[in-house]
Formats: structure tokens, sequence, C-alpha cells
């Protein structure tokens, strides 16, 4: 019996609308979506470019194969659906969210810089939908003033283009404004609207003839393989004749430097970082990369590698980046291993000059979220920035430019993985130490005990005693620390005082040094102590801000809403 229906394409507007429509649903047993916004946005731009992203796996389900339920931020779902999504949930949750205007964030195009020729992945950004900037942004006037076009005007495709162009602009008196509105309606829309509105995925349907087993079977290989042919085997491929093994220049690297190894790098990094190290202009575009020579690969790998190496070296010991995990952004490896390659690792003091500029680059590039969008193209700025910076030139603009709000920390939780890990890096930092071993915490610690970030104010008893039911509440990073197994097993859902209490009484255990080498209040009125949870934000928000300041070398908070 033939298990597949067909296998013929689908529009994305189409499969999207599937979603919407409650026709296309998960198994309930699917993984919850983990794509952070940059992941979205790099989808988005390799459509807007025709670029293939995969297929998608599906099976008709009339008699309900297993349970099912939407796709996150999708209407719930009715009594009965058409499809079950066995692959290709990520891409389509993530692409859902932004052409529909639901989720976390919301996406949109920067119109004027698509009209002054910017590559598409400069156009796209987005904005957290708890923002002021956000909510004012749902109004048309405020996207045509500043001329951004949400995303979600294209679910349907033109149609909601063309709509949006020509809608009544009442306000909007700027002459060269509605100019720019008309120029981009006849010169550019065709160039990334109809590609968007036009983009097919290729779909394989299996029958509802289907049986259970075979499903199972399916979700076991897709969860074991799901390999993508890289960049890196494709240039392995081309370099070869030219006696160039990039296969034997990596496995080399990782036994040479260790640190490489331990953090688990992407090859395809260092072939980033050759190309931005390798050009007068620098530039890492996928592009650039497969364009790259093998003069290039020759005359840079080392130079790069080492540059890798020792940019890792300091961001794990003096950054207290400890775990692949708590790295910020994979995105900034290609522009510092670029950057110091470029700069030539002195041999003198010079080379303690550009570790402190490093560290600078590193938390102000972290906390300004300089590589949430289009991190390509701030890779290529940035180093050019710090060749200038490390010639003692003018602080790099990721630098230079950075605006701070402390406040943004109440809304930081786990799925805002830049600066939640950089937070915790930060606490690190202030040679936190194990509440069980009371050791200073270093990465061969965290392996051994456990130790992984988890609730200060534990969460069941913020929901249950406190009655705060919102998640984000109870889950933002100023709640969280480090705290190994052990301890956190004894802490449970206890409040505060109580579990503190009885690890105070512990004979010799050293309290109010280990508290204060987390940020943590340790004082006799404490809001810990006395759980006083909106006390405590406070409290520990003015705490973290004095580090994020040090660190950074801001001088003021900045009210970003």
């Amino acid at each position: 019996m033939n298990i597949f229906e067909d296998t013929n394409p689908r529009a994305l507007k189409d499969l999207l609308a599937e979603i919407h429509n409650r026709a296309a649903v998960l198994p309930n047993f699917q993984r919850d979506f983990v794509w952070e916004p940059s992941a979205t946005q790099e989808l988005i731009v390799s459509i807007a470019n025709n670029y293939p992203a995969g297929s998608i796996l599906r099976v008709r389900d009339p008699v309900g194969f297993f349970a099912a339920r939407e796709f996150e931020g999708a209407p719930t779902i009715g009594a009965n659906h058409t499809f079950l999504v066995l692959d290709g949930q990520q891409r389509l949750t993530s692409l859902y969210q932004a052409f529909y205007g639901v989720g976390e964030h919301r996406y949109y195009l920067d119109l004027t810089k698509v009209l002054d020729g910017k590559d598409f992945e400069d156009c796209v950004f987005y904005r957290r939908a708890s923002t002021k900037w956000a909510r004012e942004h749902e109004n048309f006037e405020a996207q045509a003033a500043d001329l951004v076009l949400p995303l979600s005007v294209l679910k349907n495709g033109s149609g909601g283009f063309y709509q949006w162009i020509h809608a009544p602009q009442p306000k909007l008196t700027d002459t060269q404004k509605q100019l720019v509105i008309s120029e981009l309606t006849q010169n550019e829309a065709k160039k990334w609207v109809t590609v968007l509105d036009e983009y097919r995925f290729p779909v394989v349907t299996l029958s509802q003839d289907t049986k259970a087993d075979a499903l199972c079977t399916i979700f076991e290989t897709l969860n074991r393989t799901g390999v993508k042919l890289s960049v890196f085997e494709l240039l392995t491929a081309r370099f070869w004749p030219q006696n160039i093994n990039l296969r034997a220049l990596w496995d080399s690297a990782l036994n040479t430097y260790s640190v490489i190894d331990y953090f688990d790098v992407d090859p395809y990094y260092v072939l980033q970082g050759i190309s931005l190290a390798s050009r007068s202009a620098p530039s890492c575009k996928r592009s650039d990369v497969l364009e790259l020579k093998a003069e290039a690969i020759s005359a840079w790998w080392d130079k790069v590698v080492a540059g890798l190496a020792l940019g890792l070296e300091i961001l794990r010991d003096d950054c207290k980046v400890l775990q692949p995990k708590w790295l910020p952004y994979q995105t900034m490896l290609p522009p510092l291993a670029a950057a110091l390659a470029r700069g030539g690792m002195p041999k003198t003091a010079e080379a303690g000059s550009q570790r402190e500029k490093i560290k600078r680059w590193f938390w102000c590039a972290v906390f300004g979220q300089a590589y949430e969008s289009a991190p390509n193209s701030q890779s290529a700025r940035d180093v050019t920035d710090i060749d200038a910076w490390f010639s003692n030139g003018a602080l790099p603009d990721s630098v230079s430019s950075l605006r701070f709000d402390p406040k943004i920390l109440r809304e930081v939780t786990p799925r805002q993985r830049s600066i939640y890990r950089a937070t915790i890096c930060l606490i690190l930092g202030e040679r936190a130490r194990d509440f069980h071993t009371q050791s200073e915490i270093t990465g061969k610690l965290m392996a051994e005990q456990g130790i992984d970030d988890h609730h200060i104010f534990p969460s069941d008893f913020l929901q249950k005693s406190k009655g705060i039911s919102s998640a984000r509440v109870r889950d933002c990073v100023l709640n969280r620390t480090l705290i190994d197994r052990t301890t956190n097993q004894m802490i449970s859902n206890r409040a505060p005082s109580d579990y503190l209490t009885e690890i105070r009484a512990t004979p010799g255990f050293p309290f109010d040094e280990v508290l204060a080498s987390h940020a943590l209040p340790f004082h006799t009125d404490s809001p810990l102590l006395n759980n006083d949870y909106e006390g405590f934000l406070i409290w520990r928000q003015n705490r973290l801000w004095d580090s994020i300041r040090r660190v950074t070398r801001l001088e003021a908070a900045t009210d970003l809403e």
C-alpha cells in the first residue's frame, strides 16, 4: 500500500491559513516552540530571497491518530482538523507568528531601507510585542509616518499589501513620504511582496490509511536524523582538488584548541571569520562565504582559528561564559575571531588593552542586543569598528550607541535568551558560590553538581501564595540564579523565608557571603526573608543594574518605554 497521498508544493500563505483555520494542527506530544526571533528573521530572509527552506511532512488525519493541539499563537483547535504536521513545526510556527502578528514578537519591514537598496536582511526587524513601540505601531498612522510595514499585512499575500499602501493617510502630510510610498508601490513591491506571495514549500502528505506504527517509526527517524548539507561541507568538496582539506584543518583546530571543542563551535563560523578578516571591506553573508578563494583559506585559517580560541578564552575566563549554553549569541563568534586575527594578537602589553576592549564590546553588544537582527551586517560593522578601536580610534558604534533600561530585566525570561544568558554570566562574574559545596562556581562544578538556573522565589509559591498568575513575572531573570540540584530539590515550592532560614542555621555555612555572591539581599530586613516579591524585584533590579553599568561603563539608564 502506498502511504503517500501526494508530494505537491503548497503556497506558504495557504499553509499558514490552514493553521489559522484549525485545519492543520500538531500532535500533542510535539515539543514546544523554541525558536529565537533571530532564527525567524533568518527564515523570512531566506524566503524573501526564494531560497529553499526545507520540506513539510504531514498526514491526513480524519480519525485522530494522536491527541492534537494548535500551533503556538493559533486559535484553539475545535473538534475536527484535517492534517497533523509531523515535520516543520518550528518553521511553520515562526512564520505563522510573524505573518499573523501573534506571539511574543512582531516583525516589520523598514521601507526606507528597502528603497535605499539595502540587503533584505537589513530591512527586516522585530520588536517584543509588549513594548510601547510595538503597541504604538499597531496604528496605521504610526506605521506610515515611520515607513514600517508590519509583516502581518502580508498574511494574505500582495492583496493585503496593496490595501495597506492605499489606505487613507489623513495625518501623513510629508509629501516626500507620500512619494516614497508611491515609488515603493510601483517599483519595489514585486521584488519581495511577490516572492512572499508566491513562495511554496514542498509538502509531503501521507494518506489517511497510514498506520499508527508507521507514524511512530517516522517520528523516531525524524528525531534521529535531520542532518542537512552545510556550507562547510560544500566548501570542503570544492577545495579538495586544490589540496585544502577543510575537514582535516577543522579536526586539527579542535585538537589544538580544546576551548573550541568545548564550546562546540560550528566550523561555518570559522569560514565566516575568514570572510570578514580577508576582505578590505569585511563581509560574511552566505554568498561571500561561498565565494571564498583557496588563497584566503591558506592565508587566514590559522589566524582566525587562533583568534577564535583567544576570544572564547576571554569570554570564558573574564566574562564567565562558563558553558556553551550560556553564550548569548553564537553569531558573535565570527567577528570576534576576525577582529582578533586582524588585530595581530600582539605579544606586548597592548594585548591586555585589546582584551579589555573585547570584554567591553561583548557586554555592550549583548545588553544592546546588537546581534538580535541582521547579524551578518552587524559583524561587518563591528570588525571595521574594532579594527579602528584597536588602533586607538573611536569607540565601535555597538559600544557608543548602547542604551539600556534596567526595567527590561522584569521582562526577560529564558526565552529572551541573549540578555537572560548575559545576566547569568554577570552573576557568575560576581564569583557566585555553590549553595551546596560553597565553592566558587566553575564550568566543571556546574556539570558535577547539576548547577543550573532556577527560581529564587519558587514559581509554585508565587502562584499559589502570592496569586501571581503571569508566568513572565514569575520567570523573569531577576528571580533566577544558579542553584545546584540538591539544594533546588530541598527548596521545592517553599517560601524563601522558610528555606533560607534553614540554610542560614547550618553551622559554619557562610550565608551572607554566598547570597552576596549571587547578587542577592542577605541583611535582616531582606525582602527575601520577608517573602516580599515586589520589594525583591526592585532590590535586585537595582543591584544588577550596578553590575551592568560596571561592565558596559554606561553612566545612566535610558527609558526605552
